[in-house]
């Protein structure tokens, strides 16, 4: 094998576990994104909940909401939901409902996500 291959042989195996260290430790972080990359980031992750899942942990995971509500029902239960940015609609610099996945927690755990659940969280 010739000098040259040996060099670039070396070179790409650097490169290769320099691609993956940053891999291993990288954390991506919803605060620093464009509002682009959130929305991919968001719908990504919002894709692989569980219900259950604590309040606490999916604000961990996809950062503050893009927009809130609460309220309590008749039985005194706290029903909470959590608007994340997932698709655009409109360019106007303001992030509405529409845009968002909504997440609905009750007495903070995740019950349900989705326009649907939003519509049923309406209706308690």
């Amino acid at each position: 094998m010739s000098k040259m291959m040996k060099i670039i042989l070396i070179g790409f195996v650097i490169y290769l576990a320099a691609t993956a260290l940053i891999l291993a430790i990288y954390q991506a972080d919803p605060d620093n994104m464009s509002w682009q990359e959130r929305e991919t980031f968001n719908l990504k992750q919002i894709g692989r909940l569980d219900l259950g899942i604590p309040k606490e942990d999916i604000i961990r995971l996809l950062g503050s909401p893009d927009i809130s509500e609460a309220k309590s029902t008749a039985t005194g239960e706290e029903v909470l939901v959590l608007f994340y940015r997932t698709h655009h609609v409109k360019s106007d610099g303001i992030t509405t409902r529409d845009e968002c996945t909504p997440l609905l927690f009750k007495n903070g755990s995740l019950i349900a996500w989705g326009a649907d659940a939003y519509q049923d969280y309406q209706d308690f």
